[in-house]
């Protein structure tokens, strides 16, 4: 394995990092700035908006541009921004540290996998790719209880310190390891990627992945508050509920691969989708229970992004199929459709904490999940209809 993969991979460690670790925060956060809870829960919302902005609109700005040279300007962004939230005098501050590394974020996945299989083989490319993107479920396992566990212990800013050196490694590596020759690959044109925002079945992928992860993020962004004031575990407890989340995470993500594999993408999402609801309803009536409500994590965590693997291959089917010239562009927009989600969800969470109960979140992120599965069934009969067609 190339050391410059590693440079990446500890980037993407660095970067999962960052975007997830604000949840075991937010009480924390909400507590020292002094403002409300869903106040707190905005950081989530604006971070996703700056990877969905970022995804596609600079990873286009930036098509011509040499790629290490991209690479280590998002990653000196990524640092910079860290470094700000470390210091952020104010809420505000805080609010625009978490809009650029966002920004940061969002290029960083569009080009990342393009940067490892330049590495690479061409027959070692799919597992460069793998190796990178280990990156994010590791700091879901470890980055983000760790980061957690320090800003209960520290205070919050210093997970942001850590994180920030964590990215300054991962900068200094790229620059000594990635190669300044990588091959660049001609930018889609205008047209071609304009087919991508206006084919309706690549829009209805979209809303998919939008709405299924967006109902998680109604009730996960304020996962912290609730088992804190509705379980009633310690602060200090957190950081390890986060830990076997992630755990779980890491295994929900492999065997929802597995499954897209064996039964096609659509069908493993229906039944993803269908779990997913299932468990966020029943968390309604377990979080007031601390057995019941670690348990009822534990499921969560395996199908919140056991979708994620179904959802990208199946975007890549329709792209091969329908704009076959920007098949690269429809991933990105994907991504960037998971952080419109992200946003979204936590925003309706954040109105549903002001004028409701915590728990609530559950059941209300179920109900839109049900409305994923809703569009998986409408996509799948649309495909059955064009086979029948063809």
């Amino acid at each position: 394995m190339p050391l410059a993969l590693l440079a990446l991979t500890l980037s993407a460690f660095a970067i999962g990092t960052t975007e997830f670790v604000i949840v075991g925060l937010v009480p924390t956060i909400a507590n020292d700035l002094a403002v409300s809870l869903p106040s707190a829960g905005l950081l989530v919302s604006l971070y996703a908006l700056g990877v969905a902005i970022g995804a596609p609109v600079l990873t286009a700005l930036t098509g011509r541009w040499n790629r290490k040279t991209v690479l280590l300007s998002l990653m000196a962004l990524f640092v910079l921004g860290n470094l700000l939230a470390w210091r952020a005098p104010s809420y505000e501050t805080l609010i625009l540290a978490r809009i650029l590394t966002g920004l940061a974020h969002g290029v960083f996945f569009s080009i990342g996998a393009t940067i490892a299989t330049n590495l690479v083989s061409k027959d070692k490319e799919a597992s460069a790719i793998a190796i990178m993107f280990t990156g994010l479920t590791v700091a879901l396992v470890t980055g983000v209880p760790l980061g957690t566990w320090i800003g209960q212990t520290l205070g919050w800013r210093a997970t942001f310190l850590v994180v920030s050196a964590l990215g300054l490694i991962a900068l200094v590596g790229s620059a000594l390891l990635v190669p300044a020759n990588l091959k660049q690959a001609k930018p889609a044109q205008l047209r071609e990627q304009m087919q991508v925002l206006t084919n309706p079945r690549l829009l209805l992928v979209y809303a998919m992945t939008a709405v299924g992860y967006g109902g998680t993020f109604v009730a996960f962004t304020y996962l912290a508050p609730i088992l804190e004031q509705v379980t009633g575990f310690a602060s200090s407890s957190i950081g390890l509920i986060m830990l076997v989340y992630g755990v779980s995470v890491a295994i929900g993500n492999i065997l929802g691969g597995k499954l897209a594999d064996k039964m096609g993408p659509i069908k493993a999402l229906h039944i993803i989708f269908t779990a997913l609801a299932l468990v966020l309803f029943v968390f309604t009536f377990t979080a007031a229970n601390p057995v019941g409500a670690v348990l009822t994590v534990l499921l969560w965590g395996a199908f919140a992004f056991g979708n994620v693997p179904g959802l990208q291959v199946y975007v890549v089917q329709l792209a091969e199929k329908h704009t076959p010239n920007a098949v690269d562009v429809a991933s990105g927009l994907n991504i960037a459709a998971f952080n419109v989600g992200i946003a979204f969800g936590s925003v309706i969470g954040g109105f549903i904490v002001e004028d409701m109960a915590l728990t609530d979140t559950a059941w209300i992120g179920a109900l839109i999940v049900v409305f994923a599965t809703i569009l998986t069934k409408l996509s799948g009969f649309l495909d059955s209809r064009d086979q029948v067609l063809s």
